[in-house]
């Protein structure tokens, strides 16, 4: 039997978190598959918040893990998904003037949050076909900032496999039409002497 190599308990340096990053980093092309867009659950562990914790609080998690979505819980259960969007846009006033609520600081996740019958979906089967470009368009065109990506189990019930963010998939084909830009080759032309 092969022997694991183990490193000392006092490791010299720092140890540090991987940098969290959409595609591992990769920019992509519109005709990627949509799949490399997502956060994918099976490969990275979802942010979830849960519906009683204030607005502020979720909103200062969403900046320290660099994600700008949480799915909310709720007895293990997805409950819904809350955006910074949701947070810093027009919902927190328009609960506030709806309920008997005084202050911004008293308004819950769950009172914000988009609830888990309303969030819009992709089967993940669907998705594995389609190209990021699709997928960016689908967003675009239903004016979502994130879509959840599911798996209808024989039960009926529904995995929820991965999310979708527009801004980072934006983001991602930003990039590479960038690094296409960068190294077409560029022609001189030669000033005529006069």
């Amino acid at each position: 039997m092969q022997s694991l190599p183990l490193m000392p308990a006092k490791l010299a340096g720092e140890g540090v978190l991987p940098q969290r990053s959409a595609a591992d980093g990769r920019s992509l092309s519109g005709d990627d598959p949509a799949i490399l867009a997502v956060t994918d659950f099976t490969r990275e562990a979802p942010i979830t918040v849960e519906e009683e914790r204030s607005i502020d609080a979720a909103l200062e998690d969403m900046i320290r893990f660099g994600v700008r979505a949480l799915l909310v819980v709720r007895d293990r259960k997805i409950a819904g998904l809350i955006t910074s969007y949701d947070i810093q846009g027009e919902r927190p006033l328009q609960f506030l003037r709806n309920s008997t609520y005084e202050h911004h600081s008293d308004i819950r996740v769950g009172h914000v949050m988009t609830p888990w019958a309303e969030l819009r979906a992709v089967e993940w089967t669907d998705l594995q076909q389609a190209r990021a470009a699709t997928l960016l368009e689908a967003l675009r065109h239903e004016q979502l900032t994130h879509l959840l990506v599911v798996e209808k189990t024989a039960d009926h019930r529904f995995i929820v496999r991965a999310l979708a963010s527009r801004a980072r998939l934006e983001r991602q084909l930003a990039e590479k039409a960038q690094e296409a830009h960068s190294a077409a080759p560029r022609t001189v032309k030669a000033r005529s002497a006069s």
